[in-house]
């Protein structure tokens, strides 16, 4: 190698690593909060979720390596009402099926806050992030590890007299995990986007986003409603309820307030609702956009708003009148994830909009 080539490659080694690595390791942090969301689904979707009952966020990583440490796990979760109401007679090895989707679960949660932490540190030595961008970082970082402890109180309310945990406890599970991926995901779009002296802003684009957002994040925490309280068995028809616009016994709890939190069918009804608005607003989105002279990654981000909304309510009312099958539900869950994050993308767009 000459002197010219010795001089390129060292400036090549020492250079920062450009802001759109940063942007690239972002959006893989984001994938993986997706991939949790999947297995999370999955672990309530097969009744796994207490089967750990105990929060060991250093030791835990280790599953039972022998069996005498799987009959002492066992035994733990023998205890909980969950084994002497609904599975008492369980054998080990079906214990252990339901053990493993909870670990994996925790092990994706863990491995999450290492795929962050470490290139963080990297990066931010580098040079790659800069000073301003640190709090932000850290911010994003203690976001996740309020997550864990969201996990485990969600799981406390199921190992004393409840057989399942709540449902107000799971929406904020879900609910923490969903604005994680939203901010992770709209600050590794802002790492990729070339700065351009053309961006601009158009105030009633950026509104709207944001608005859309909402949308998409309360109909997932009324999905959450209906999981916790096992709603999607009930009413397996569509467009109508066994036949009824509202459920029977909409109102039958009081005050009446609680019937859309507590009562399974119209925690279902309000979900069905909730998939109505955001499909017309979807397709409200992506049809007005194509008819604008808006940026190509504007409307490409609509159109991609409106496929993934027709694919979600398909796909919900197959889950629903199929009385919501592993496979379908956890497909369910992971294309509202998909929107969540098309919705974001949208919105990014819609701020950072040409101007007129």
């Amino acid at each position: 190698m000459d002197g010219q080539g010795r001089a390129r490659y060292h400036r090549r080694m020492t250079a920062p690593p450009s802001r759109k690595a940063v942007g690239i390791w972002l959006l893989c942090v984001a994938g993986l909060i997706v991939a949790m969301l999947v297995v999370g689904g999955l672990t309530r979707l097969t009744g796994s979720g207490l089967s750990i009952t105990q929060w060991q966020p250093v030791t835990g990583v280790v599953p039972p390596m022998n069996e005498t440490a799987w009959a002492n796990e066992f035994a733990q979760y023998q205890h909980i009402p969950q084994y002497r109401l609904e599975n008492r007679g369980m054998s080990l090895g079906d214990f252990k099926a339901i053990y493993w989707w909870e670990w994996t679960h925790r092990f994706l949660g863990r491995a999450l806050g290492f795929v962050f932490f470490v290139p963080f540190l990297w990066f931010a030595w580098r040079g790659a992030i800069g000073a301003k961008d640190i709090p932000r970082m850290a911010l994003l970082f203690a976001l996740g590890g309020l997550q864990g402890f969201i996990g485990w109180w969600m799981v406390e309310s199921g190992l004393e007299t409840r057989v399942s945990v709540s449902q107000y406890r799971l929406a904020i599970h879900l609910g923490a995990a969903v604005f994680l991926l939203g901010a992770i995901l709209w600050t590794a779009l802002e790492y990729l986007r070339i700065p351009s002296p053309q961006l601009g802003v158009r105030v009633r684009g950026r509104l709207g986003g944001l608005v859309f957002i909402g949308l998409v994040y309360v109909q997932m925490m009324l999905g959450a409603l209906v999981a916790g309280l096992h709603a999607g068995l009930l009413y397996n028809t569509w467009p109508l309820m066994n036949g009824r616009i509202i459920p029977e016994d909409a109102f039958v709890l009081q005050p009446w307030w609680r019937n859309f939190f507590e009562n399974p069918g119209m925690a279902q009804f309000d979900h069905r609702i909730g998939a109505y608005i955001v499909f017309l607003v979807a397709m409200t989105i992506a049809f007005t956009v194509r008819a604008q002279k808006r940026s190509v990654q504007i409307v490409n981000a609509a159109g991609l708003v409106g496929l993934i909304a027709t694919i979600q309510v398909v796909l919900g009312i197959v889950t629903l009148i199929t009385q919501a099958p592993l496979l379908l539900s956890a497909l369910h869950q992971f294309t509202a994830a998909m929107l969540f994050c098309a919705a974001v993308w949208y919105a990014f767009e819609s701020h950072y909009a040409d101007k007129a």
